[in-house]
């Protein structure tokens, strides 16, 4: 008995005309600002070996993978994300390129969350990745990108920045498992006070625990950084703070407007490939980001080739839901002209429908026997011409 033919997987859906020209056209609109920015595409298989993302450090969970096996039964995956395959990719055939690299993509990445409801698992993503620099001008490089990519989209937007280096330099004093750790992570993240509070209150009464206790309500403007220094009395973390500083000062500039960008110091991504600077996007109307990315200088080390590298991913299907959550569907292209066939005549209704085609018309040719079934077609379909071929000359009817 057949129970799943009529349905697709939980988070996955079917996308209809509308909805595909939505998503062309973000896809388009992010294309055209990477291109003009330098960066060269790049696409990598849909399927992996478990291997690239079963690293020294442990990325993603297996829990979130979709596996499977190939016919020498070794183990392989969908690829959960984007920047992993990339660093592979870049670590081996890219080795010798010249640097810096700017490279770009446009590509489905499948992860699992059961526990979250309205999931997507098939996510599309657009994004961009710049190898081989350290310097500042390749985070505002990498940031002014993510603001012309939101800005482009023609709503409100808002761009969160900070350094996961602070929560990195804090865990650090602490003598507890890498579990715990990822557990203070989680709450943070969240702003998950109470939980973040009671596990911190375990570990007793320090400054390491009083700031990671602060930590995630330490967002706002340059406010932001008196506080954190007055809290974090630590030379590394200190340091943190001053580039960061410099960063949102110059991210201000680009953004245009102060009220678009904050920072915020409980910004510790899930992906915990990043060393430093994080960034967040988010349109008006989503509640999740739709751009997230950051520094990640010691991942693509782990493929044998030590380089640092900066770079965002885009949620092409987020853009697409606020899209169509705040104004409608764009129209589908309508047909200008319908190629109608007598008997004997449809290689000449082929070859009339392409010369009107080659004139920038619409064409489609009718597949009915009879004038009547294309001329009904016609007018449910609202094409404003029938041309009829037959064996002695067209006809053309209005």
């Amino acid at each position: 008995m057949r129970n799943y033919d009529l349905i697709t997987p939980e988070g996955t859906k079917d996308l209809l005309f509308g909805e595909c020209i939505v998503r062309r056209d973000i896809e388009k609109t992010l294309f055209d600002i990477f291109k003009s920015r330098g960066y060269s595409e790049m696409i990598t298989p849909g399927l992996e070996f478990f291997d690239v993302f079963n690293l020294n450090s442990s990325y993603f969970p297996q829990e979130n993978l979709y596996k499977l096996t190939d016919s020498k039964g070794r183990l392989l995956v969908m690829r959960p994300d984007s920047t992993m395959p990339i660093a592979r990719v870049i670590a081996t055939r890219l080795r010798d390129a010249m640097l810096p690299l700017k490279l770009c993509y446009n590509q489905t990445v499948y992860r699992t969350e059961p526990a979250l409801k309205g999931r997507s698992d098939e996510i599309v993503q657009a994004g961009v990745e710049l190898i081989g620099s350290q310097l500042k001008i390749a985070d505002l490089e990498v940031i002014s990108t993510a603001v012309e990519a939101l800005k482009s989209f023609g709503m409100e937007f808002s761009l969160e920045i900070g350094n996961i280096g602070i929560f990195k330099e804090l865990v650090s004093k602490l003598e507890v498992s890498d579990h715990v750790k990822e557990k203070i992570r989680k709450n943070i993240e969240a702003k998950n006070f109470p939980a973040l509070n009671d596990l911190l209150d375990t570990l007793g009464t320090n400054p390491v625990t009083k700031a990671l206790k602060k930590l995630p309500a330490l967002f706002g403007g340059m406010e932001v950084f008196e506080k954190a220094e007055e809290l974090m009395p630590d030379e590394n973390i200190k340091r943190i703070l001053d580039e960061l500083k410099e960063i949102y000062l110059d991210a201000r500039e680009i953004c245009g407007n102060e009220d678009s960008i904050t920072v915020d110091l409980g910004l510790v991504n899930k992906t915990d490939y990043y060393t430093g600077l994080i960034i967040k996007g988010y349109l008006q109307g989503h509640g999740e980001e739709v751009i997230s990315g950051g520094r990640y200088d010691k991942l693509i080390s782990e493929f044998g080739y030590d380089v640092p590298a900066v770079g965002f991913a885009i949620n092409v299907n987020g853009v697409a839901k606020v899209i169509e959550k705040n104004g409608v569907l764009p129209a589908l292209p309508r047909t200008d002209v319908l190629v109608y066939a007598e008997e004997g005549c449809e290689v000449a209704a082929l070859k009339a429908a392409q010369e009107l085609r080659e004139q920038g018309f619409v064409v489609e040719n009718a597949l009915f026997d009879d004038i009547e079934s294309a001329r009904a077609y016609a007018m449910d379909k609202k094409i404003a011409k029938v041309v009829v071929i037959d064996e002695s000359d067209e006809e053309e009817q209005e």
